[in-house]
């Protein structure tokens, strides 16, 4: 596909995303839906003007999927609600730790006694779809600052956590393939992979997000006249972090998420906001801006609030991108019988167990729970994985099957939970409050 087609295609497909937008939204499907039709449409499935191949393009595919899930994980970041305290935390972190730990054993087992893969490839395979996704899943998850709705709130801290709580799966998997070191019993793993990086990577995170709070509330508190870029600062944070994290062998998606948390809750801290005090959304927040910015050019109150807006277009952007590839990687035969039954399996067994299993200490109500457990959308995080371990030097024959059946359960993610978020989402906004969604 020559360059020209493809300036054609995107431009042709946000012409239309951008004019057609309250129609969209009055659609019963997310139009992640709809990349993925135009993806499958012009892909090898039916017209093939271009095919996509992720094993030979893993290198871009994985650089573009690492950026993507990096900024998605600050946006969800910095809409955590004030304050932080471990009885709101406590389900997330249960569902990012226990419920991640079981759906991979789960995973893990039906790939071994079903697909009779090694169990390096199954503890792998089962690291790469666990993780729920932070871009995909934004219909399910908080839609601004101040939103403190239990279930959006749970299922945007999870999946702002588990996409690093992966990592030491995805890691234990390439060791038992022999393409990592873990130590002998797994000592080395359990030291670095699991202990060092996490708790390492949250640290990173923590102190240099209330740093940034922290100067930029003295920029602009002791120089009124001193102007801050807040999407400069913001992107500039993930990098600092990320590659602070990379350097001390830590989890840089654990390191952003808690950087974009810990810049919130010490910016609020600072100002005085507390958990009383109600907070824009986002568009009524560039409103209150650009009408500020006209009578007194004043800049915006916080760093992680004046950056969000521009990563929501950054997510959008990526998001078309990237399910468009999926579409264009995908051949009619790639729809096996193997792939699809793991697909269901995921979605019926192995996430609705392991949500039951990791809330049973929880109080959370049963609707909440189920909800939890149907909406684990998969997405940019298992791709990202899945090219990580290809750039690890799985063997070809096994990275090319791991590739269909991630790139299948994607698209079934897509299709399944897709369709089935906003009507689930409105009867269980009816049943639970009586009112209309807000």
């Amino acid at each position: 596909m020559a360059n020209a087609q493809w300036f054609l295609l995107l431009g042709g497909i946000l012409l239309a995303r951008g004019a057609t937008a309250s129609l969209l939204a009055r659609l019963p499907v997310t139009p992640a839906i709809i990349y993925l039709a135009v993806g499958l449409l012009v892909g090898p499935t039916v017209l093939n003007v271009f095919h996509f191949n992720p094993l030979k393009q893993s290198e871009l595919l994985e650089t573009l999927t690492e950026v993507v899930v990096l900024i998605s994980l600050f946006s969800a970041g910095v809409k955590m609600p004030v304050p932080v305290s471990f009885a709101r935390w406590r389900a997330p972190i249960l569902l990012a730790t226990v419920s991640m730990t079981v759906t991979v054993g789960m995973v893990a087992a039906f790939a071994f006694y079903v697909f009779d893969l090694p169990l390096g490839a199954g503890i792998l395979l089962g690291a790469i779809l666990a993780p729920t996704d932070p871009v995909l899943a934004t219909d399910v998850q908080i839609r601004h600052p101040g939103d403190d709705d239990q279930l959006r709130y749970t299922l945007t801290c999870e999946a702002g956590m588990n996409d690093g709580s992966a990592f030491p799966f995805v890691m234990l998997g390439l060791g038992l393939l022999g393409l990592h070191e873990v130590g002998e019993f797994g000592l080395r793993w359990v030291l670095f992979d699991v202990l060092w990086a996490t708790f390492a990577g949250i640290a990173i995170g923590v102190l240099s997000g209330a740093a940034l709070a922290h100067m930029a509330w003295k920029l602009r508190r002791h120089a009124p006249e001193h102007k801050l870029m807040d999407d400069f600062l913001g992107l500039g944070l993930i990098g600092v972090v990320y590659g602070l994290s990379v350097l001390a062998g830590a989890w840089g998606f654990l390191a952003v998420f808690f950087a974009a948390v810990a810049l919130r809750q010490t910016e609020l801290k600072l100002a005085g906001a507390g958990p009383g005090i109600p907070q824009p959304q986002a568009s009524q927040r560039i409103e209150l801006e650009s009408a500020s910015a006209g009578a007194d050019n004043e800049p915006p109150l916080t760093v992680s609030e004046g950056s969000l807006v521009f990563k929501e277009h950054l997510e959008r952007l990526s998001e078309l991108t990237l399910i468009l590839l999926v579409g264009g990687t995908l051949f009619l035969d790639s729809w096996s019988w193997r792939a699809v039954g793991l697909a269901l399996f995921l979605f019926l067994v192995a996430r609705p167990v392991s949500v039951l299993i990791g809330l049973l200490v929880t109080r959370m109500s049963w609707k909440i729970r189920g909800m939890v457990g149907w909406f684990g959308v998969r997405g940019i995080g298992s791709l990202y994985y899945l090219m990580y371990a290809i750039q690890h030097g799985i063997q070809e024959d096994l990275a090319l099957e791991l590739i269909q059946l991630t790139l299948i359960v994607v698209a079934l993610s897509i299709l399944v939970h897709g369709t089935s978020v906003k009507p689930l989402m409105g009867l269980f906004w009816r049943h639970s409050r009586n009112l209309p969604e807000p």
